[in-house]
């Protein structure tokens, strides 16, 4: 699997769970380290730790993410698949870290959203 169909894949899950404003930016020109960024939103922690874990559970056969942070608190969950990073936010916190517009000159792959 490539890196973006992994980040499509996850894109997929977040759907499932309801996440909204899903964004994938392609990163590789402009980070050495990952090659796209995921990113969601939840409506509250309840929600973006129902995401995270959906992302988790159905990768867990294939992928296990090198790291997890902010489970806990779930105001922002990071999921590190090393070339796919997975940002899932409540609406404040998308809103405080803007990572959007922080990579605004990045690329951005086009998602079907079905249903």
């Amino acid at each position: 699997m490539t890196a973006e169909e992994l980040a499509r894949d996850i894109a997929g899950h977040a759907a499932d769970k309801k996440a909204e404003d899903i964004v994938v930016l392609a990163m590789g020109e402009a980070v050495s380290w990952t090659d796209f960024f995921v990113i969601a939103t939840g409506a509250n922690p309840r929600q973006t730790k129902a995401i995270a874990e959906e992302i988790e559970g159905k990768l867990r056969s294939r992928r296990r993410a090198a790291r997890v942070e902010g489970e806990r608190e779930a105001e922002w969950i990071l999921l590190d698949f090393i070339d796919v990073v997975v940002h899932v936010f409540t609406p404040a916190s998308r809103d405080f870290y803007r990572l959007e517009k922080l990579w605004g000159d990045v690329p951005r792959l086009d998602l079907v959203v079905l249903g």
